[in-house]
């Protein structure tokens, strides 16, 4: 089982407080994702779940138990690091085997836990193998193998792919995802990445300065973000947020609309405009435009290629029903 409560969980270092108290239900089984952008505690967070760091007040429960005072080896939980932290100078049998040998397990109970390991992370041919002798991909896969064969409650993972190049980090993505799905054990995954958030997570706990903005699910944040910030950090290109005349036109103080939610056409539209810098993907085509009377540059996504190029007159018209609201404070207007 893998239920974590975090109830008025608090963090100070002196007089500096990074996490202001909070509440959060982490369900068994549940792949849960902290993102927001750097600094705004969410490695913190995960290390007080892990015991790495101490709270400064509240309670912390793993399975319906204190354990706000259990040092990490007590807690039941596994951590997956940014760095590999792996023993250059063991081979990947033995770096897997190492938290099983300092536990005590015998030799019999250790073999049969990296067999099993290495099977669910194709990692078979390579059990006498060096770290250096293992590509970036298979190295996070070690590190994740000697966190399996722990059987913990929860796997905590802070930022694991972040060193990886762009090919291996949608690959590992894909992996870890499946791994959760093979083994149904409650994950918790740091990351600044949102695409990474809204692809792998259940549930995506945003955080902006030590306060949880919005919990929900990838697509509850994508389709109904609570207020301004969270509707900027999530989606890839990020929404366009419209204050001023326009925005007052909606009874609102800032508009948001996002770049795929906008139609372009070359005869008539709401928006006059230009177009800046194209980006053509193939699949699709972003396009950053410069509208009349807007303060800044929007940004549209159209699919396929679109024969549109710098300097060329294009018109905008935002879908009135996928348009949102928010209010002076930056909350959503329903």
């Amino acid at each position: 089982m893998g239920r974590i409560q975090l109830k008025q969980v608090k963090k100070a270092f002196g007089d500096v407080t990074v996490i202001p108290p909070l509440d959060l239900e982490i369900e068994d089984g549940e792949f849960v994702v902290f993102v927001g952008p750097s600094g705004c505690g969410k490695s913190t967070l995960l290390r007080l779940i892990a015991g790495l760091e101490d709270t400064t007040s509240g309670i912390i429960e793993i399975d319906g138990k204190d354990a706000t005072g259990l040092p990490p080896a007590k807690r039941g939980l596994a951590m997956v690091f940014q760095s590999y932290a792996l023993y250059p100078h063991m081979s990947v049998r033995k770096n897997i085997a190492f938290p099983m040998k300092m536990a005590g397990l015998s030799p019999e109970e250790q073999n049969r836990r990296i067999e099993a390991a290495a099977k669910a992370l194709n990692l078979t041919d390579y059990l006498d193998r060096r770290p250096g002798q293992l590509s970036g991909g298979q190295r996070q896969r070690v590190a994740i193998g000697r966190a399996i064969v722990r059987e913990p409650a929860a796997f905590l993972f802070d930022e694991p792919l972040s060193n990886l190049d762009a090919a291996l980090r949608v690959g590992m993505r894909l992996e870890i995802s499946e791994l959760h799905k093979r083994l149904a054990t409650t994950m918790v995954y740091v990351t600044h990445d949102q695409v990474e958030a809204m692809t792998m997570a259940d549930k995506i706990v945003v955080l902006q300065a030590g306060v949880i903005e919005q919990v929900g699910s990838p697509l509850e944040l994508y389709h109904s973000p609570r207020n301004r910030f969270v509707a900027g950090f999530i989606g890839s290109p990020k929404m366009n947020l419209i204050e001023g005349p326009e925005a007052a036109k909606h009874n609102a103080h800032t508009i948001g609309i996002r770049p795929e939610h906008l139609t372009v056409s070359t005869d008539s539209g709401d928006w006059h405009g230009t177009v800046g810098v194209s980006e053509h993907l193939g699949s699709d085509t972003f396009f950053h435009v410069k509208i009349d009377g807007f303060a800044e540059p929007l940004t549209v996504r159209v699919g396929g290629d679109f024969d549109l190029h710098y300097g060329d007159a294009i018109q905008l018209t935002p879908d009135p029903a996928l348009i949102h609201k928010f209010d002076a404070k930056g909350l959503r207007i329903t």
